[in-house]
């Protein structure tokens, strides 16, 4: 019998970062000491008061069956007292909040519910690819917002032509950003608002790096800006601020049009999240937050080893200013793939290609701070030793 696949599996994009995946693992099958940056996985365990609310939970009778299908009322209120307590920010815990399967999730299931064939979504390039599955899913298309250097990796409004602000029905952003690191200002997200209310395009504000900034600044969120429930909703996930990316769990606030149909077309997918899950994510938003500024202060650790040991070898670029990313200038006479394959097959380092987030980051790479300062100045050591700078 000879399957057919539905066209959407057909217009899926690829996924760019699998045969770098295939790459890596055949050199590790060869024995060789490879060192991955190459990831955005977190390297770190959950923090145990975390982990023990888990085990507590899991023995309760109440979270072995059906969830509600919204979620866990204890678990919307503790993120309006979060969202209250870290940002000064009124959330309704009923109709402005809603329990997503991670944040992935809730980032590829928004343009269905807000995009029709033929519409057009804003995007940032370089910017998180699976912004573009839940596009492709919904028949839509996409227009790429540059994010440059020389505007701090923030986009130009101004440069959006009218034709496609008319079929403009949703916008990503995301600050701390993956993968530059940049954060956003206060007047930046002020214009968001000014230009998301002329034009009529609800924001979809992806706060995945919430929690970590560096050198004193706290990233700020988007709905602490006037006017941001009214265009849009930001979704937070607990997998970077809490160590908690296998447990897929996250939330998105803001308008409540927008988290009423989150939740409709979730009621069509799934039943909610383990309840002992839920739980766990509440003690993680209502417990002491030590462990969050333990974590931020080892990733600006790391930040600055790194980019001490890159200046020293010559290789100049910026430290970030939030995530746990260090985006990084490819050498002249390459492109991020070229540059992306001679660490891996030469200097056994392994660092995310710019091109797969986008044609604006084909002359950079992705380096994760997601190993020890040990680790991070090995891979320096060897880079070096390539004598490309």
């Amino acid at each position: 019998m000879r399957i057919e696949y539905a066209d959407r599996i057909h217009r899926l994009p690829d996924q760019f970062f699998a045969t770098l995946v295939k790459k890596v693992g055949a050199l590790v099958k060869e024995g060789h000491d490879i060192i991955n940056l190459g990831q955005g996985n977190p390297d770190g365990a959950t923090p145990q008061h975390i982990v023990d609310k888990l085990r507590e939970a899991a023995l309760n009778p109440k979270y072995h069956g059906y969830s509600p299908f919204t979620g866990y009322s204890f678990l919307k209120k503790a993120v309006s007292d979060f969202y209250r307590r870290e940002y000064g920010v009124d959330i309704d815990a009923e109709t402005e909040v809603a329990i997503l399967f991670g944040g992935k999730a809730g980032l590829v299931e928004i343009s269905q519910c807000l995009l029709n064939p033929g519409d057009i979504a804003l995007v940032p390039d370089p910017g998180y690819p699976d912004y573009w599955s839940g596009i492709v899913m919904a028949k839509a298309q996409m227009y790429s917002m540059p994010l440059l250097i020389e505007n701090s990796f923030l986009p130009d409004y101004q440069q959006i032509p009218v034709e496609v602000l008319e079929k403009s029905k949703i916008m990503f952003l995301n600050y701390p950003n993956n993968p530059t690191g940049a954060i956003a200002s206060k007047e930046f997200f002020e214009d968001t608002i000014r230009f998301a209310k002329e034009n009529e395009i609800p924001v979809v504000h992806d706060f995945a790096y919430a929690a970590i900034g560096f050198d004193g600044h706290k990233p700020i969120s988007f709905m602490q800006t006037p006017g941001a429930k009214e265009v849009g909703i930001e979704i937070y996930t607990m997998s970077k601020t809490y160590n908690m990316a296998g447990w897929r769990v996250a939330f998105a606030v803001g308008n409540p049009d927008i988290i009423r149909v989150i939740n409709l077309i979730q009621d069509h997918y799934y039943v909610s999240i383990f309840g002992a899950v839920q739980e766990a994510a509440a003690e993680a938003l209502n417990a002491s937050q030590d462990a969050v500024k333990q974590l931020v202060a080892r990733y600006e650790g790391r930040r600055n080893t790194l980019y001490k040991a890159l200046h020293e070898i010559g290789w100049k670029a910026e430290p970030t200013a939030g995530s746990f990313f260090a985006w990084l200038p490819v050498p002249e006479g390459y492109y991020s793939n070229s540059f992306a394959d001679l660490l891996l097959e030469k200097a056994h380092v392994v660092a995310a290609p710019g091109l797969g987030f986008g044609g604006y980051g084909d002359k950079y790479v992705r380096v994760g701070l997601l190993a020890d300062e040990k680790r991070l100045l090995e891979a320096v050591e060897r880079i070096d030793k390539l004598q490309l700078f």
